[in-house]
């Protein structure tokens, strides 16, 4: 990192830090992505309904999404750098276990607690990051950047995965994980400042649960309608009760003494726009991963690598945006940053539907153009909407920030790819994908 980008009033070893946290935050993306090229190969080892694909695959996002607050909590209290060397034990442990699993119910179980431990090291690492950048220039300058990371590294994952399963077993994919965390727990102690801790707070353990067993539940009652009808009670009842349970949460929040969640937090005219935009943002970049890769797999016959190379394009596009938002965000604002690459993403994904999914559809004239246009707009919106949803946040939320935030990047495509494939049972195209995505994108871009 230069000191151009951050401010020549960063010392170096925060600089050092920033690299760290950065790995880590695209490891935890990465290791969410990176599960989506290797689905069909497990699912012919495991002899796997689509269903159970399904549930696999949003594993790890129900349990992230649905901790992330009480990591946020956790951090703010106990400290963010604790909190950090916490969550990455768990993790790498987690991530350690998953490639030894003798069938679908120990690699879901470990896909779980994969989840448990990046909940708890997400907020923690934006804890520290605060901590880091005490200047508000150099803060939004580092946030910008933080905020494309994590599309980074679901490209990441759809990259890396396709090469190690061309050359491996797809169970080498967890390794990646474990070897970020082992290494970031080496050096978390030498290039992490110290987080200060606030033993006063309550945790909320009742809106914890209420939040977690809510949210999981509820998407689980999408997943199984795969398999069941909508009136059969195995539907119904996780459905309903998880509907249920996160309104509990919300009820249990107005009346806590301490809430996990304070509603005045969201209802800042900032805020609110900013963790809309992150949640299409994120919605729009993971259901063009897992449908493409997929479909390129299954309806052409690609192999893993040639699937994985089919995004190199989306990934240099994305690396491009992503350097560039700092310093677009410092000179026109973020908003206006947020707005152009929401727009530039929802044409991206038009014209990915425009073209179609067919087994004749060229990728350099059909698929290419959407994919470029929709790197370049998740970049600008994710690093614009970043920096906009933690403005004004004082220093001993910032756990709950990083809670908020990345609740917005994981719960939306979690729950939404449930919905997608509710709706689409009988076989889901991206172009049905893309117009729903785009038409959402486009809204919230007038709106603004």
């Amino acid at each position: 990192m230069t000191a151009e980008r951050f401010g020549r009033d960063v010392p170096v070893r925060h600089r050092y830090a920033f690299a760290l946290l950065g790995s880590i935050q695209v490891t935890l993306i990465f290791t969410l992505s990176a599960i989506a090229v290797p689905l069909p190969r497990i699912g012919r080892e495991f002899a796997l309904e689509r269903a159970d694909l399904i549930l696999l695959s949003a594993a790890y996002g129900l349990t992230f999404a649905g901790l992330l607050l009480f990591g946020g909590r956790l951090a703010d209290r106990y400290g963010g750098r604790r909190a950090l060397a916490a969550g990455l034990v768990l993790f790498a442990a987690a991530s350690a276990a998953a490639p030894f699993a003798p069938g679908i119910g120990a690699l879901v179980a470990a896909r779980f607690a994969q989840g448990v431990g990046a909940a708890i090291v997400a907020p923690a690492a934006m804890a520290v990051l605060r901590v880091s950048f005490p200047g508000p220039d150099a803060y939004r300058r580092a946030m910008a950047t933080w905020g494309g990371l994590s599309v980074l590294g679901a490209t990441a994952g759809n990259l890396l995965s396709g090469v190690i399963l061309s050359v491996l077993s797809w169970r080498w994919t967890f390794a990646v994980p474990v070897v970020v965390a082992v290494a970031a727990l080496g050096f978390t102690a030498r290039l992490l400042p110290p987080t200060a801790e606030n033993r006063g707070r309550a945790l909320d353990l009742r809106g914890a649960l209420l939040a977690t067993s809510g949210i999981t539940l509820a998407s689980y009652g999408l997943v199984v309608t795969e398999n069941r009808s909508w009136p059969s009670g195995g539907v119904l009842v996780p459905l309903l009760g998880g509907s249920a349970l996160c309104a509990a949460f919300l009820y249990a929040e107005q009346r806590a003494r301490d809430p996990l969640l304070p509603s005045r937090f969201l209802v800042d005219r900032r805020r609110a726009p900013a963790l809309t935009a992150i949640a299409l943002s994120a919605c729009a970049t993971s259901m063009t991963f897992v449908v493409l890769s997929l479909h390129l797999q299954q309806a052409r016959g690609w192999s893993p690598l040639q699937t994985s190379a089919a995004f190199v394009p989306f990934a240099l596009a994305l690396i491009v945006s992503g350097r560039a938002a700092g310093p677009l965000i410092m000179r026109y604002g973020a908003r206006a940053v947020t707005t152009a690459g929401l727009g530039t993403g929802a044409a991206g994904l038009a014209l990915l539907a425009c073209t179609g999914l067919d087994a004749h559809t060229p990728y350099a004239q059909g698929l290419l153009p959407g994919l470029v246009l929709l790197a370049a707009g998740a970049g600008a919106s994710f690093g614009g909407a970043a920096v906009l949803a933690v403005e004004g946040v004082p220093q001993e939320q910032t756990g709950l920030a990083g809670g908020v935030l990345n609740s917005a990047m994981e719960l939306g495509p979690t729950v939404l790819f449930a919905v997608l494939l509710t709706l689409g049972s009988d076989g889901l195209s991206l172009g049905a994908t893309g117009i729903a995505l785009a038409a959402v994108a486009l809204v919230n871009h007038r709106s603004k």
